[in-house]
C-alpha cells in the first residue's frame, strides 16, 4: 500500500507539471514535506477542470458527480483504484482539509455546466468555490494542527484566490466566450466590453492583491516563497492586461514567458532571503 500511494502521489505531481509550469515551479520551492499534498490538491483540482471544460462529447453532469461520489468514498474508505483520488484522500485525511471546502468546489465546477452568465452573488460564490477554498485547502496543509494561525491567515488566503481566479477571467475572457459560451464577471458583455469595464475590474484585481500581500508577509519560511512568487506571477500577468486595450483582450491571450519566470524565481528567492516582500 506504501508502494501503491507513493506511484498516486507521483501521478498528481506529474500532472502538475504537465498542465502548469508556474504553479509547478512554486511548489517546488516549498517545504518537501508539504510538497505530495500540494500536487494532490493540484492533481484533484485539475482533474475536475478538465471535466467540465474539455471533454464535450461526454455526459459531463453524470462525469462530475461520478467524480464527486468517488471522492467522498475514497477520503471515507481512505483509498481509490483512481490515483488521483487515492492521492488526495490521503492529502484531505493527513492534514484535515475541511469538506465544507471541498463540497463548495464541486458546487462551483456544477455551476460551470448550467451557468452562462453570472449575477454578482453567482459571481462571488463562484469565484469561493473555485479559487478561495483551493487556497485554504493549501492553506490547511501548511497550518496542520495550528488552527489559530490557520484562522489568522484565512482571510488574506481567500483575497489571494480571488485575485487569481479574477486575472484568470480577464486572461481567458476570449476562450470561456468562444469556447465555452460564459461570461463570468457580471453585467459585462463581450460585445460591448470597454475600457471602463477593463479598468473596473483592473482596480478590483489590485484592491484584492494588496488585501492578501500582509498575509503573504507572515506565512512560515518554508512556504512563503512559493506563495509569494505565484502572487508575483499573477501580479505580471495583471500588468501585462493593463497595457493592452480592450480588443486586444477579447482577441489574445496572455501568458508569462519561461525566461521571465525564471527572473521572477530569482528575484522572489533574493526579497524572501532578505526579508524585502
Amino acid at each position: 500500500m506504501d508502494l501503491y500511494t507513493r506511484n498516486a502521489l507521483e501521478c498528481s505531481e506529474i500532472t502538475t507539471r504537465n498542465y502548469s509550469t508556474s504553479f509547478s515551479l512554486g511548489v517546488r520551492t516549498i517545504d518537501k514535506k508539504l510538497r505530495p499534498a500540494i500536487y494532490s490538491i493540484y492533481g484533484f483540482v485539475r482533474f475536475a477542470d478538465e471535466i467540465v471544460d474539455t471533454f464535450h462529447d461526454q455526459d459531463k453532469e453524470k462525469l462530475l458527480e461520478d467524480f464527486r461520489h468517488n471522492t467522498y468514498k475514497a477520503i471515507d474508505e481512505g483509498f481509490s483504484t483512481n490515483p488521483i483520488l487515492h492521492a488526495f484522500q490521503w492529502a484531505v485525511n493527513s492534514y484535515g482539509i475541511q469538506s465544507d471546502h471541498i463540497e463548495a468546489f464541486f458546487y462551483s465546477m456544477k455551476m460551470d455546466l448550467d451557468h452562462r452568465e453570472f449575477s454578482q452573488e453567482e459571481y462571488k460564490r463562484y469565484i469561493y468555490g473555485s479559487a478561495e477554498v483551493v487556497g485554504l485547502m493549501c492553506l490547511k496543509v501548511f497550518y496542520s494542527g495550528r488552527d489559530n494561525e490557520f484562522r489568522q491567515l484565512l482571510p488574506a488566503a481567500r483575497k489571494l484566490g480571488e485575485a487569481f481566479q479574477k486575472v484568470n477571467f480577464l486572461r481567458d475572457i476570449r476562450s470561456d466566450h468562444s469556447e465555452r459560451g460564459r461570461v463570468y464577471f457580471p453585467d459585462v458583455s463581450i460585445d460591448t466590453f470597454s475600457a471602463c469595464d477593463k479598468q473596473f475590474i483592473e482596480k478590483e484585481i489590485w484592491a484584492d492583491f494588496r488585501d492578501a500581500l500582509p498575509g503573504i508577509r507572515s506565512l512560515d519560511r518554508k512556504v512563503r516563497l512559493g506563495v509569494y512568487l505565484a502572487y508575483r506571477y499573477y501580479l505580471e500577468l495583471l500588468r501585462k492586461i493593463e497595457r493592452e486595450n480592450p480588443e486586444n483582450i477579447k482577441t489574445m491571450r496572455f501568458r508569462v514567458s519561461n525566461h521571465h519566470k525564471l527572473l521572477l524565481l530569482v528575484k522572489c528567492y533574493l526579497r524572501n532571503k532578505l526579508g524585502w516582500i
